[in-house]
């Protein structure tokens, strides 16, 4: 049990709530897009995957329960546990000497002795081999994309020695999420989880530009790079709000293409709220409030928003 809570602990598992809460709204675009754009379309869909033959089973009736839709739901949420574990592990085994010298990260379960650094490699390999393998139970698009997503969430892992939009490859590997999930559902490309896609790659970038603040001086000593150790502090902030202006701007333009109702837009305020609110919690001087802006306020940002985004899905589309 000790065992499992470390490696939980290594993966900061709690923090699959940033994108997994998107993931969610690319799962439900997916049921929306059939039958006219309406939640009511699951019929459709579970129709569709049984005439392709997909999670075949002479058990699966449209009048019955919804085990289809329970077992795609369910990959879905697996796919999201299993990528981000492995990216998070990876990124642990990676950077542990790193680690090892920075005071803010020492106590991390590889540089503490907690968790060895082959355990830490092998934990990767085994969610990489299980993301690949709920893919398969997808569709088969998912399935053939899948070692380009893990190509993404890894390769991230690398950027910090090289280039300081690092936090922009961060955020396209997150970005994946609502696409993903779409795919998973529907089996094709469409722009309106693009767009969730492209509000979710600033997001996540300008957050994490925000919490680089914290390493500025660490990364200038040990050749890192970042946007707050290439501009510092004060102009890193402004990047981070233009990366958050542009996020607001993508659910914005998402609910004006696909005609949202209310309960859209009042999440957008709410989700745009918390986007200027942790810009005003941290300061190029103080960063006491890093962890609260970048944990606590994204978490809910998140998990609020999808929320609005979902129940405007059942009662407006």
């Amino acid at each position: 049990m000790i065992a499992v809570k470390n490696y939980l602990s290594l993966v900061k598992f709690s923090h699959t709530i940033f994108a997994m809460p998107f993931a969610l709204i690319g799962f439900f675009l997916g049921i929306a897009s059939f039958n006219g754009n309406k939640l009511s379309g699951i019929s459709d869909l579970i129709s569709s995957k049984m005439a392709e033959g997909e999670f075949a089973s002479s058990s699966y009736t449209l009048t019955g329960n919804y085990w289809i839709l329970i077992k795609l739901f369910i990959l879905v949420i697996l796919c999201m546990i299993f990528a981000r574990s492995a990216a998070m592990a990876f990124n642990r085994w990676l950077d542990a000497k790193y680690d090892a010298i920075n005071p803010r990260t020492a106590v991390r379960e590889i540089p503490a002795g907690i968790i060895k650094p082959g355990n830490a490699l092998s934990f990767t390999v085994v969610n990489c081999l299980l993301f690949i393998t709920c893919t398969f139970f997808i569709n088969k698009l998912c399935f053939y994309l899948s070692p380009v997503a893990l190509f993404v969430i890894l390769f991230y892992s690398y950027t910090k020695r090289f280039t300081a939009l690092c936090h922009l490859v961060l955020g396209v590997g997150l970005s994946l999420a609502p696409v993903g999930a779409y795919i998973a559902v529907t089996g094709q490309f469409n722009l309106l989880p693009i767009l969730f896609s492209f509000a979710v790659l600033f997001w996540v970038s300008g957050f994490d530009v925000i919490y680089a603040l914290q390493d500025e001086d660490f990364d200038k000593k040990n050749n890192l790079h970042s946007i707050p150790s290439a501009v510092g502090k004060i102009k890193a902030l402004h990047i981070s709000e233009l990366l958050h202006l542009l996020s607001a701007a993508c659910v914005i333009t998402a609910g004006v293409y696909s005609h949202f109702g209310i309960w859209y837009w009042a999440g957008v305020i709410f989700f745009s709220g918390l986007l200027i609110y942790q810009h005003l919690l941290v300061k190029p001087n103080d960063l006491t409030k890093v962890n609260m802006a970048f944990f606590t306020t994204n978490g809910i940002a998140s998990v609020v928003f999808s929320i609005f985004v979902i129940v405007d899905l059942f009662l407006n589309k």
